[in-house]
C-alpha cells in the first residue's frame, strides 16, 4: 500500500468528505477522489459508502483506518523522540487538560515555563473529555482522575478540594445559609450533565438532601469559568475548585464545615515518552508551581 494514498485515505476518513480532506492536504477535491479510487482498486475492496451528505466508512474502511491511525500515531511518537535533543529539551509538547484547569491555572503560568525552556513550544488542548494519549491526540495530560488506560505512566500532582462560594451582593440580598439544609431556600448554580470534567462536580445538589432527591439549579452552565462569573454577579451559590476559589476577590466562601469530594489530580503520559526531556521538565515545572500555590 502506498503511503501517500494511505495519508489521503486517513484524512478523508477523519474529515468525512473529499472536499474537507483536500483543504487539509492542500489538494483538489478531484485529486483526493482519484487517490481514494486508486487505493480501492489496489485493495479490491470499497472503503467508503458515497452519498449526497458525505462519506461513511465501510467495514473494510473502518478496519484500515484503525490500523492507519495506529501507524501514524507511532510514527509521530518516534519522530518526536528522534528529533529531541539529548542535551536539552526541545520540540513541541502537546498538553491536554480540562477547560477549567487549563484556563484558570495552567495558561497563566506557561509564560515562565516557556521562558525557562525557549526551545520547547506548547500546544494546549483543552477538553473536558479524555483525549487518547496512546493515539497521540496529545503527549501528556493533566487529569482529575486516575488514568483508565493500563499503558500510561501516572504521577500524582495534588489533591483538589471544592469550596462553596457566593457573591457578597447575593448574600446581602438573600442571607447567608447557616447549614447545608438551608441551601433549599437559596438559588444554586450547577454544572449539569453535559460532559462533566469530574463525576462529582454537582455534589452541591445532594448535600443536605435525602438521597435521590437533589435540589434543582436556577442555572446550569457547562463551563467553570462561566459558572464563576455567574456566581460573582449574584446569580446564586455554587462550588468551585480551590485553584479557582483561592484569591477570587468577588467571591465569599460559605459553609466551610460542609466538605465536598476531594479529587486526585494526575500527570499522565505514554510509556514511550518516559525518557523524554520535554515531558520531564514540564512535569517538574508543574510540581514546583503546585507546591508554590
Amino acid at each position: 500500500m502506498d503511503w501517500d494514498k494511505l495519508r489521503v485515505f486517513h484524512a478523508v476518513a477523519e474529515a468525512g468528505s473529499f472536499t474537507h480532506a483536500g483543504d487539509t492536504l492542500n489538494l483538489s477535491q478531484s485529486a483526493v477522489s482519484r487517490q481514494i479510487s486508486a487505493l480501492e482498486e489496489a485493495l479490491q475492496v470499497p472503503l467508503f459508502h458515497r452519498h449526497a451528505r458525505g462519506l461513511i466508512l465501510t467495514e473494510q474502511g473502518e478496519q484500515l483506518n484503525r490500523t492507519v491511525r495506529e501507524v501514524f500515531a507511532k510514527l509521530a511518537m518516534t519522530e518526536a523522540l528522534l528529533t529531541e535533543s539529548k542535551e536539552r529539551p526541545t520540540g513541541r509538547l502537546k498538553v491536554t487538560t480540562t477547560f477549567g484547569f487549563g484556563v484558570s491555572w495552567l495558561a497563566p503560568r506557561l509564560s515562565r515555563f516557556l521562558d525557562t525552556y525557549p526551545d520547547v513550544t506548547v500546544s494546549l488542548l483543552l477538553d473536558d473529555t479524555d483525549l487518547d494519549l496512546a493515539m497521540r491526540e496529545a503527549d501528556v495530560a493533566i487529569r482529575m482522575h486516575p488514568p483508565k488506560q493500563p499503558d500510561l505512566v501516572q504521577r500524582h500532582l495534588m489533591n483538589m478540594e471544592w469550596h462553596i462560594v457566593a457573591s457578597p451582593d447575593y448574600l446581602k440580598k438573600h442571607g447567608t445559609p447557616a447549614k447545608a439544609e438551608d441551601l433549599d431556600t437559596h438559588r444554586v448554580v450547577l454544572f449539569g450533565n453535559y460532559r462533566p470534567p469530574v463525576a462529582e462536580i454537582d455534589w452541591l445538589a445532594e448535600v443536605g438532601r435525602a438521597p435521590g432527591n437533589p435540589r434543582r439549579a436556577v442555572l446550569e452552565v457547562n463551563n467553570l469559568q462561566a459558572m464563576m462569573h455567574a456566581i460573582e454577579t449574584g446569580v446564586g451559590i455554587g462550588v468551585l475548585p480551590d485553584y479557582m476559589a483561592n484569591g477570587a476577590p468577588g467571591l465569599t466562601r460559605i459553609l466551610p464545615e460542609v466538605k465536598g469530594p476531594t479529587l486526585d489530580v494526575y500527570f499522565v503520559y505514554p510509556e514511550e515518552l518516559r525518557n523524554s526531556k520535554r515531558v520531564a521538565v514540564f512535569r517538574d515545572f508543574l510540581l514546583q508551581r503546585l507546591h508554590d500555590r
